[in-house]
């Protein structure tokens, strides 16, 4: 770690400490050659690999940016959102791989989803669990109106299929 006062290429680390969210770690160095003190802040990098091969680093912004889409028309928060996705990155990093699907992404979102929306939770499962048919929905919306963890109120707002 270079000083940011004298550009010296070395510094100790005086006190380190993890963030509240465990996702950080801050760290005080002191440099040896000026004397001068200065805060590093280390986050470990998490990798998604595409299913194309392709590597790129997990974006919150991608994971708010799909679920939006099966949240329109409902309501829902951007606030809402911003939290689902903390929640989806605390789920991946608790899984302690430096790499990670992008299906085990999808796999994240739907837990939080579902405890915000069962619809937006429709819509996503939809489309990431590739559904073919009636058959497929009137077995998800079952799931639904079995959980017993859901409010009520949420087991009763998937639609009736007949």
């Amino acid at each position: 770690m270079h000083c940011p006062f004298c550009k010296n290429p070395d510094s100790r680390v005086v006190d380190s400490r993890t963030s509240d969210d465990g996702l950080s770690i801050r760290r005080r160095r002191e440099c040896p050659q000026c004397g001068k003190r200065f805060s590093t802040v280390e986050t470990a990098s998490l990798t998604v690999m595409k299913r194309t091969g392709v590597a790129e680093p997990f974006s919150r912004d991608k994971v708010v940016s799909g679920v939006r889409k099966a949240c329109q028309g409902r309501p829902v928060s951007d606030d809402d959102l911003a939290v689902l996705a903390h929640k989806v990155e605390e789920a991946i990093r608790g899984m302690g791989a430096a790499e990670i699907d992008a299906t085990d992404i999808g796999l994240a979102i739907l837990p939080p989803l579902k405890d915000l929306d069962v619809i937006a939770y429709l819509r996503f499962a939809s489309v990431y669990r590739g559904f073919q048919d009636l058959d497929d929905f009137e077995a998800a919306i079952k799931e639904l109106r079995d959980d017993k963890n859901l409010p009520t109120a949420a087991r009763h707002e998937a639609p009736e299929v007949n």
